[in-house]
């Protein structure tokens, strides 16, 4: 009988959380070994998330505005995306990022494992090769999964997940997008700019409902006037589908609405990848769903095993997963002085047109707080470098404590979003003040510059 091979850590998962956590582990001394059965390494950002559909996403808007040049007096002709090209470019850059992860995970830091791995107690683990491990320690970095909720006639049909939109090397005649969160909505402005007619059928009364009503309704503007048929506060009814496409039957405003497409894209959510890991048998919780519940260290229930990323939330971002892998780590090799992830300071981005971008304290935790602020906003449509890049969708929004004016959060809706809300993350991390930002150099004209007048109303009201 093969002897049982034990080492110091063990991740399961060898995705954002799991290498680095991995990586880290290695570099404090322990024995480590990471387990992965996917077909392809490099975890789901690389291969199914963040790259590629922003690779694609770009290549959208460099579509839309060649399409919409005569606005700025340029007359381009005949703009239509190859979607062979399309496909191939994100392919080769998608492969170049995953060949670098091989390399990492395969480097010899630590022991590979090409295998789907269960509990079999808590310091156990049965792999799908056959083989057996034991571990002090444990970090579960699976993932998460696309979910299907229980919409009648769902479960039963072949409808696309994101994974099957990212791969496509045509232009879909129809679609309709079941969904409003983060990937529904990227996705489904791509589709419609590389020239599929595209519905989007929502069940919260805003899409990007994780975010405030205010912010989405900017961005459900710019999607109908770029022609996506967008129903928001419906109510599933069925789905079905035949030799033609798919029917999707809503409530909405008390009436019921059909709808039909050539394919169907169930955006409903992603859930934790958790139900094959033998979780019981480790003495892991979980909540109902499947998200593995932890503590400020990332440890489970079993304190000897971790979790990180989409797996354990609560932010499904990758540097909060890199974050929470590390900590982990360090927290195994008993690490002194160490300190929670800092969820006060969390950023996030949606790759939509016009981008939508916060960090830190959003304002309606602060009104279910009840605690005092100062809030200022200045929109796009009156700020010089916007208008002449026709940029006009959105604002800038600062929140600040009312005593000595210290940043608690910002949202920003609109172009470049996501790299414009950077200019916060530094002052916040250092609690700095809107005076102390508005000491630093702005130069005009910036897109940047607009964050300046809702600091200089805010200072106004510190008086």
């Amino acid at each position: 009988m093969p002897k049982i091979k034990t080492y110091d850590f063990i991740c399961l998962g060898g995705g954002s959380a799991g290498f680095n956590a991995a990586r880290i582990a290695a570099s404090l001394g322990l024995k480590v070994a990471v387990i992965d059965g996917a077909k392809q390494l490099g975890g789901l950002c690389i291969l199914r998330g963040c790259m590629p559909s922003k690779t694609l996403i770009y290549a959208g808007e460099i579509l839309h505005q060649a399409q919409h040049a005569a606005k700025f007096g340029l007359r381009v002709t005949g703009a239509c995306a190859d979607m062979k090209a399309v496909h191939a470019r994100k392919k080769r850059i998608i492969g170049d990022f995953a060949r670098y992860c091989v390399e990492a995970l395969s480097g010899g830091k630590f022991d590979l494992y090409r295998a789907y791995a269960r509990f079999t107690d808590p310091h156990t683990l049965q792999l799908s090769d056959g083989r057996k491990l034991r571990g002090r320690h444990f970090l579960l970095g699976t993932g998460s999964k696309v979910s299907v909720p229980p919409v009648p006639g769902l479960k039963e049909l072949k409808c696309w997940s994101s994974d099957d939109v990212l791969d496509l090397d045509f232009v879909p005649k129809s679609v309709l997008v079941l969904g409003g969160g983060i990937v529904a909505c990227e996705l489904a402005q791509y589709l419609n700019r590389i020239g599929t007619r595209v519905t989007l059928v929502q069940r919260s009364p805003n899409i990007l409902r994780d975010h405030s009503a205010e912010a989405s309704c900017v961005v459900q503007q710019a999607f109908v006037d770029e022609g996506i048929e967008l129903f928001t506060d419906t109510k599933l009814q069925s789905v079905t589908s035949d030799r033609h496409g798919f029917t999707v039957k809503f409530l909405n405003n008390g009436r019921i609405f059909t709808r039909r497409a050539k394919h169907l894209f169930n955006a409903l959510g992603r859930e934790p990848n958790t139900a094959g890991l033998g979780l019981a048998a480790a003495g892991v919780k979980t909540r109902p769903n499947g998200q593995v519940i932890i503590n400020r260290w990332q440890q489970t229930s079993a304190p000897h095993i971790y979790a990180a990323g989409d797996c354990s939330g609560p932010a499904e971002i990758v540097h909060i997963a890199i974050e929470q892998g590390i900590l982990a780590a360090h927290h195994a090799a008993k690490v002194k002085n160490l300190k929670p992830v800092d969820y006060s300071l969390l950023l996030n981005v949606v790759f939509t047109d016009p981008q939508l971008a916060t960090i830190g304290v959003l304002e309606r935790d602060l009104d279910d707080q009840g605690g005092k602020y100062l809030r200022a906003t200045y929109p796009f449509n009156d700020h010089g470098k916007s208008i002449l890049m026709e940029a006009n969708y959105g604002y800038v929004k600062v929140l600040a404590e009312p005593k000595r004016g210290r940043i608690l959060g910002a949202e920003i809706v609109g172009k470049d979003a996501g790299e414009l809300i950077h200019c916060f993350s530094g002052p916040l991390a250092m609690r700095a003040t809107v005076r102390d930002l508005l000491r630093a150099p702005w130069y005009h004209p910036t897109l940047a510059e607009i964050i300046t007048y809702p600091l200089e109303e805010i200072a106004g009201q510190l008086g």
